[in-house]
């Protein structure tokens, strides 16, 4: 019992980091945009800019989990991440000058990394050592929990301004903070399990981590459009303005319990072949609003997006454990280096199509289109470094 007890509180100590580091400090920017464009001056074109300074934060934490192997230096980093996260939301609600927002999106990039790639990391390691399952689908639930709980707050706090609510949300994130600091244990630097086994790394081959990073990085620029700008795309059109919020709290909703259903799809059908499925749906998703502009695509559009961008990036993070449990951040470093280039450039051009056309669609299309490149990928490296894929199946 006291051995379960240990892995629920660091799984626990998992999901309150994800809602903090990614929920609060990283996604409620996205409900919060339509709010600060009409009371705090934010331009369409300054959202896209600072969606793109988030996101290159988010890639200097990337590189920073890429270049650091030693676990105790990376429990520094996570965190470290921990009170970036809080500090950078606190930073949004206490002026309206760019400069401090931008400051604030950079953190809060740093923090998103630190609590996604090094904070998995750790827990990844710790559940291998231990000889607990390396699914992490409980772990990524905290993606959705905190959009869900992002989305709630906004929706509760309505009546208060943009800053009040930026504020509101940083006291929140301390809450989460303190059992994400408290519950994850030091890291054991040692190379045994538990029971003694050796922990090995097993890395891919030069020829799957080529074809892995191409299709990590279509799914990047599938991710970063709809995870910026869903609220807005929706507030946008005048039959559905006020249900914006509705959306984002969808999007929570499903993509909370979706890594634990691409576990088991994972099982069952393989991980390349739940990653090719996810793929397919993910570009249903972001595509669906410019197709149509009611009510129900708009939902619909949150529902898919929501399943599948989280079950994503679950998949491939875990697939770049499994290869190096002694150092599982290192290659979810590397791949999230490819994820996150064109989370930096994406946004800004969005902003600029969306400030010239006055719509979204444009974007969309784009998104959709590079997911779509993303699963030529997958089926290359179904046909040419499948090998590489014996190494996960236990």
């Amino acid at each position: 019992m006291e051995k379960n007890d240990g892995r629920i509180k660091v799984l626990i100590s998992g999901v309150c980091c994800l809602i903090l580091t990614l929920g609060i400090a990283r996604f409620a920017y996205t409900p919060m945009i339509p709010l600060m464009f009409e009371q705090a001056g934010l331009s369409k074109v300054m959202a896209g800019w600072l969606a793109s300074i988030n996101y290159a934060g988010y890639m200097l934490g990337a590189l920073t989990a890429t270049l650091v192997g030693n676990l105790l230096i990376k429990d520094r980093i996570y965190r470290t991440g921990l009170m970036l996260a809080v500090l950078s939301t606190f930073m949004m609600g206490l002026s309206n000058d760019p400069w401090l927002w931008g400051v604030s999106r950079l953190l809060a990039g740093f923090s998103a990394a630190a609590g996604l790639l090094v904070g998995t990391g750790l827990m990844l390691n710790w559940l291998i050592r231990h000889n607990h399952r390396s699914e992490m689908g409980i772990h990524f639930s905290g993606v959705g929990l905190g959009i869900a709980f992002v989305a709630l707050m906004v929706a509760a706090s309505s009546d208060l301004s943009w800053s009040q609510q930026w504020l509101l949300l940083g006291l929140s994130g301390i809450i989460f903070a303190i059992p994400a600091w408290r519950w994850l244990p030091a890291p054991n630097t040692n190379g045994l399990t538990e029971s003694g086994k050796v922990l090995q790394d097993h890395p891919p081959s030069k020829r799957f981590l080529s074809l892995m990073m191409w299709v990590y990085f279509c799914g990047g620029f599938g991710f970063v459009i709809s995870a910026t700008y869903i609220v807005a795309i929706v507030e946008s059109q005048a039959a559905l303005q006020g249900r914006g919020e509705l959306a984002f709290l969808i999007l929570g909703l499903c993509a909370a319990p979706a890594c634990i259903l691409w576990d088991f799809i994972s099982r069952k059908t393989g991980i390349l072949n739940a990653l090719l499925l996810a793929y397919m749906l993910h570009a249903v998703g972001i595509i669906l609003p410019a197709w149509d502009d009611g009510l129900v695509s708009a939902l619909l559009s949150a529902c898919l997006y929501g399943f599948t961008f989280v079950g994503i990036v679950s998949i491939v993070l875990t697939m770049a454990g499994r290869f190096y449990p002694t150092k599982p951040a290192k290659l979810m470093g590397t791949l999230t280096m490819s994820y996150g280039v064109p989370q930096i450039v994406a946004p800004t051009i969005a902003g600029y199509l969306a400030s010239v056309t006055g719509h979204y669609n444009g974007a969309l299309y784009m998104a959709s289109g590079f997911v779509i490149l993303g699963l030529f990928g997958i089926m290359a490296i179904k046909k040419w470094a499948s090998s590489d894929m014996g190494l996960l199946s236990s």
